[in-house]
């Protein structure tokens, strides 16, 4: 190892190179499909659902807030969305009464109709709750994406739309979801419904 590699810089520069790659390397069709649902959606007055786990659920609320708020800033004017990792006390009473893995599930199934969208976020792909999430969205009528690093893991199958980047890496997993929030948000708020 070279005394050079253990400088921050040089970490920082690797880090923007392989985050360079996935975004490079990315096929932008199936995140113009979520984008153009999401349009969809807004035009429509359906719900939008996003959840995820730790850095993943503070994605969704921050994405809930763009899509509520940062697409148009009028009043009135906005997606109808509800990240469902942002009451504390429902996902409490959830994981204590019926267990952690149907925290976003059971909300689903209240709150879920048929042509509502959820959208998970997920590093692995594997988490139990993201897995029950998608499978009551698939009950309920709900169309579901994933958007997902690493292999992929079950969602990659039981979404309807996966959104997969290959990358063993969780933090650019994490920066992949923002991203992609935010190049949505932006083309949402040029392209808005009339």
């Amino acid at each position: 190892m070279s005394a050079s590699s253990g400088l921050p810089r040089v970490h920082f520069a690797s880090y923007a190179e392989r985050l360079g790659g996935v975004l490079n390397g990315c096929d932008w069709e199936l995140v113009e499909d979520l984008a153009k649902e999401l349009r969809s959606c807004w035009k429509d007055g359906r719900q939008v659902f996003i959840c995820g786990n730790g850095g993943s659920a503070g994605n969704a609320l921050h994405l809930a807030n763009d899509f509520l708020y940062g697409v148009s800033k009028k009043l009135g004017s906005g997606l109808r969305v509800n990240a469902l990792s942002a009451n504390a006390s429902v996902m409490t009473c959830l994981a204590n009464d019926v267990g952690y893995e149907h925290i976003y599930s059971a909300q689903l199934a209240v709150q879920g109709r048929a042509g509502d969208v959820l959208i998970v976020f997920s590093g692995s792909g594997n988490s139990p709750n993201i897995i029950h999430a998608l499978e009551q969205a698939r009950a309920c009528g709900v169309k579901s994406y994933a958007i997902l690093g690493y292999s992929g893991g079950k969602a990659k199958e039981v979404a309807d739309v996966a959104i997969h980047f290959e990358i063993d890496d969780m933090q650019i997993s994490e920066d992949m979801q923002l991203i992609l929030g935010h190049m949505i948000v932006q083309w949402l708020n040029k392209n808005q419904p009339t």
